[in-house]
């Protein structure tokens, strides 16, 4: 598959679109200050794609609009089964860490802030979440992290060797 072709695909998918963070930077220089503002950004299609991208402009649709053209070369497919985590995780990134864990059929996504649009976004349906830091960006990393890390019981017995009754019943 060419670099064409995977641009193509990416391309063809219906990705929604949420703004975690906008915000108003400044920097003060010789004459004065300068304003420029930042936009973090989260794409995906609510199946098990999930895409995260940050931009940095002088006005904020720029910004924004930057923010999304990263998130769309940032995607990535996660391992989910009918909506569910397959297992529990927890994923260290920098002074953040979060711990993502299967819910019951029906509970809904527990989540706050910027994880849960991560979460929504990515098609994730019955999941207890907790973020321990306050970093929205760093958040959004390590949940896309912890879910490209998630593996099914299907990738398990295949990388392993043995079969999947295996798995489950050791």
């Amino acid at each position: 598959m060419g670099i064409q072709e995977k641009l193509i695909k990416i391309n063809e998918l219906d990705l929604k679109k949420r703004i975690i963070e906008n915000k108003r930077v400044s920097k003060v220089i010789k004459g004065g200050r300068v304003l420029s503002f930042n936009a973090l950004v989260v794409v995906g299609d609510g199946i098990n794609v999930v895409g995260f991208g940050f931009g940095k402009a002088v006005d904020v649709k720029t910004a924004i609009e930057k923010a999304t053209n990263d998130a769309r070369k940032n995607v990535v497919r996660i391992s989910l089964l009918n909506g569910q985590l397959p297992h529990a995780m927890r994923f260290k990134y920098n002074a953040n860490e979060i711990f993502i864990k299967p819910a019951r059929k029906g509970t809904g996504i527990i989540a706050g802030g910027a994880m849960r649009t991560v979460l929504e976004l990515a098609g994730v349906t019955d999941v207890s979440a907790k973020a321990y830091g306050s970093n929205k960006h760093n958040i959004v990393i390590a949940t896309i992290e912890a879910l490209k890390a998630l593996r099914t019981p299907y990738a398990i017995a295949k990388q392993r060797g043995i079969p999947l009754e295996k798995v489950f019943n050791g």
